[in-house]
């Protein structure tokens, strides 16, 4: 890559896909680094996630919010063909804006509706008012937009500051359903597990994982099983279905290098090394037909990953050079094809991941 085509963002060329999930890892630090977030910090970043994902109708997969970075990693499914219902619309309005607001734009509704010429609805009306609003749902930079912002405005005012609360622009990396997904959602989960701050992730309330075990701010979790499941079987087919929690949890624990402990949930790191695996257990990829290893992948995500975050793409070797073929004028034409192997502290993927970057061995 070089020049200004460099820093454009990675998006899926199927965006507009309904059978093709478009899958983000999401990443920011705060200014300086600087250890900011607390337990009230962290459950209002929560909080106005949650907003968003009501409010744009992309969904949260896996998440974990640690004391100066978050990790979302997100599907961003396109805006159904037909359009939002009315009804659909004021819903979604009102988890961002007062109730006052969101009457006065269904009285829009209503009167277009009933105004038309010839007595009927004025159709140009009516698209004209879902207009200034539709844009900025099932989009991902919009949804990290207005999550940074809202979050960055109660937190200056919280704690009697100005400016910028962010290091930089966000990172996003773009994540191939089924083994890619189910990975780095792991890793994300595993964040305070790697820093020290627990030993098992189901301690973290923070995290997805922690979310879906103990129970979020309403104390069900559904939320969070829902974005787990997603993100372990979508690539079968599998939607935001919670009641498959308890299967899909087996194998999210052996991607995270975990076996179940006594008590329902409950983890102990490293208990993978002595499990004996069965074929129901085992973390097969249906796009490239291989088993992971469970044992190294595991170690891997108890390091930092640095491809991951700066990746661009991951996925398997067919996905990647897809990914490449798509956005063929970011690169030189001495490059051939898209898929590099990764290395260093991702060598474990080494066959089963793929990253359409690389990046040097030693950084991270």
């Amino acid at each position: 890559m070089s020049g200004k085509k460099g820093t454009k963002r990675w998006l899926t060329p199927w965006a507009e896909s309904e059978d093709r999930p478009s899958v983000y890892h999401l990443t920011s630090r705060v200014v300086d680094r600087r250890f900011v977030f607390g337990d009230e910090e962290r459950g209002k970043f929560r909080m106005f996630m949650r907003m968003m994902e009501n409010f744009s109708g992309c969904r949260v997969l896996s998440y974990c919010v640690m004391s100066n970075h978050f990790h979302i990693l997100l599907e961003v499914p396109p805006m159904p063909k037909a359009g939002l219902s009315d009804a659909e619309l004021l819903k979604r309005l009102g988890v961002l804006y007062a109730e006052n607001f969101v009457k006065s734009v269904a009285d829009e509704l209503s009167a277009a509706r009933a105004e038309g010429d010839g007595g009927g609805e004025d159709a140009d009306a009516v698209s004209e008012i879902h207009g200034r609003f539709t844009p900025r749902m099932h989009d991902l930079s919009d949804f990290m937009k207005t999550l940074l912002q809202r979050f960055t405005r109660w937190f200056n005012r919280e704690h009697n500051r100005t400016g910028t609360l962010w290091e930089d622009r966000f990172k996003s990396v773009i994540v191939e359903s089924g083994t890619a997904a189910r990975t780095i959602a792991a890793y994300i989960d595993l964040n305070p597990v790697r820093a020290g701050m627990v030993s098992d992730p189901a301690d973290y309330r923070w995290s997805s994982y922690g979310e879906a075990v103990g129970g979020g701010a309403k104390g069900n979790g559904k939320k969070a099983r829902e974005g787990l499941v997603r993100a372990c079987m979508s690539h079968k087919g599998v939607g935001f279905e919670a009641e498959k929690w308890k299967e899909v949890s087996r194998i999210y624990r052996r991607a995270m290098g975990m076996a179940l402990g006594r008590k329902s949930g409950r983890t102990e790191v490293g208990a993978a090394r002595h499990a004996t695996k069965n074929e129901e257990e085992m973390l097969t990829s249906k796009d490239n037909e291989t088993v992971l290893p469970d044992l190294g992948m595991a170690g891997m995500l108890m390091k930092r990953v640095r491809y991951f975050t700066d990746g661009a793409v991951i996925g398997s070797k067919e996905f990647v050079n897809e990914a490449f073929e798509g956005a063929r004028e970011r690169f030189t034409e001495r490059r051939k094809d898209g898929a590099r192997r990764m290395r260093g502290s991702g060598a474990a993927a080494k066959g089963v991941l793929w990253s359409i970057r690389d990046l040097r061995v030693g950084i991270g």
